[in-house]
């Protein structure tokens, strides 16, 4: 969301949320912390596996890690109702060029079918290319099928998608922000912030990033530029995505589908978008795919694991405005010895939303949580890697828009050597941060501090 879209955003929702009440997160006390089975539950096209092999599969695929880590999943699968899914390749995309080029590649070899959910979808020169890409493969005979957020495409032209929806695909403006094109069903407050992508309903794309020029712009491993606040068109922006194969791209088809039948919007074209899908690779995952009526599993999922960790907590997040458990939570895991790291903006697009974070800091580092600010690039990224064996990359930013109000998707990857990819990842966004000390931030100037409390004062709207 670039400054134009966050502007007219929050005008809405001040009038949003004076008539509506205020929902709240789960109380962190009634989370579990003790295991009721030994084995959690995993999930295959077949049906769920009984105890006996799923407990067979779990000692194969995870026979290099701890003892903890089935207590783990089992303590994640009682918070979330969520089973696991085996057999996936999961390759990990560190930025948004390696990102873009490898979904077009995807979609230009699609064969059946393209869904592609996002937030936004600029029409500018990235945007356009991929229009032209799903364009082509609508000609051949191809199913696509695009939803995008209402107020996330405010300033894309609505002729770009007449265009779209001109060529044969089917376009979905989801939760419109205008309430006569959604009568008696309004929900301005309740915006799609998923990016999704399935390919013939075998390879699936999720993670941060959006259809724009801004995301593919460059990426932090290639720019060599330093941040400033002064143009963010010149500098990276650092982001993640994955790409998945295997049997939990059928949760993420589900997931689009779902959304696309919540709005009424009438039946999908009919093409097989379930196909059969054999084991792909090794890892364990599970696709936490969240909503404004459910009941906030990508918070619980994240409370879980950082509650159970006894090594690290390494955290990455673009927008970082946590509740006050959240920051119990960090606090008191680095209280037990637990390394707790945190890459936060150093240069942001939302200076509220930074403002706001900022109002963390002092708490966080008194309670020997380390901060650390990246410089070289525009954060945009959402992730986490806990104890070395428990992972997590999706679209959820760490605030409560993202845990109650938004339409979420986010995948927990429970594999040591993924977890290694993803801790190589965060180191180098350490070797281009600038750590921030207790005593340091203690002498910040006083207009700073007027800016917090400003953000304090928004953030359960931004």
């Amino acid at each position: 969301m670039n400054n134009k879209r966050l502007t007219s955003f929050i005008g809405f929702l001040a009038f949003v949320c004076v008539v509506a009440s205020c929902k709240s997160l789960p109380d962190a006390g009634s989370l579990p912390d003790t295991p009721i089975k030994r084995t959690p539950t995993v999930a295959t096209q077949r049906g769920m596996l009984d105890v006996k092999q799923a407990s067979q599969l779990l000692s194969k695929r995870w026979s290099n890690a701890t003892a903890d880590l089935k207590g783990l999943a089992v303590l994640e699968e009682q918070a979330t109702g969520v089973p696991l899914i085996p057999g996936n390749k999961v390759t990990l995309l560190f930025d948004g060029p390696a990102t873009m080029r490898d979904m077009m590649n995807a979609a230009r070899a699609a064969t059946t079918s393209i869904n592609l959910e996002t937030y936004i979808f600029d029409q500018d020169p990235v945007g356009l290319e991929f229009a032209d890409v799903l364009i082509a493969k609508r000609r051949e005979g191809v199913v696509v099928n695009i939803m995008a957020d209402g107020v996330g495409t405010l300033a894309t032209p609505k002729e770009f998608f007449e265009r779209l929806r001109a060529a044969g695909v089917n376009v979905l403006i989801f939760n419109p922000v205008d309430p006569t094109k959604r009568p008696g069903k309004w929900q301005l407050n309740n915006r799609d912030h998923r990016k999704i992508m399935i390919v013939d309903g075998k390879i699936g794309f999720t993670g941060g990033i959006n259809i724009s020029e801004t995301y593919a712009n460059s990426s932090l491993f290639r720019s060599k530029k330093r941040a400033s606040t002064a143009d963010h068109s010149k500098i990276g922006w650092r982001d993640t995505h994955i790409r998945i194969e295997g049997p939990a791209v059928a949760t993420l088809q589900w997931a689009f589908i779902d959304n696309w039948v919540r709005q009424d919007a009438g039946d999908l074209p009919r093409v097989d978008y379930f196909p059969r899908l054999a084991p792909a690779g090794d890892k364990v995952m599970r696709v936490l795919a969240t909503s404004p009526d459910r009941d906030s599993e990508i918070y619980k999922s994240l409370m879980i694991a950082m509650n159970e960790s006894s090594k690290s907590i390494h955290i990455t997040s673009a927008y970082f405005v946590p509740d006050q458990q959240i920051v119990d939570s960090l606090i008191a895991a680095a209280k037990r010895g637990v390394d707790v790291k945190l890459v936060l903006p150093g240069v942001s697009d939302h200076q509220l939303i930074k403002y706001a974070g900022h109002a963390f800091y002092e708490q966080l580092l008194a309670g020997g949580v380390k901060i650390f600010q990246l410089q070289v690039a525009v954060l945009h990224a959402k992730t986490a890697v806990i104890d070395g064996i428990w992972s997590t990359i999706g679209s959820a930013n760490i605030d409560r828009r993202s845990f109650i109000h938004n339409y979420e998707l986010n995948v927990v990857v429970l594999d040591p050597a993924f977890a290694r990819e993803m801790e190589s990842a965060f180191n180098e966004d350490l070797r281009h941060s600038r750590q921030v000390t207790l005593e340091q931030w203690r002498q910040r100037p006083w207009k700073d501090r007027l800016k917090e409390l400003a953000g304090r004062l928004a953030e359960y709207w931004i």
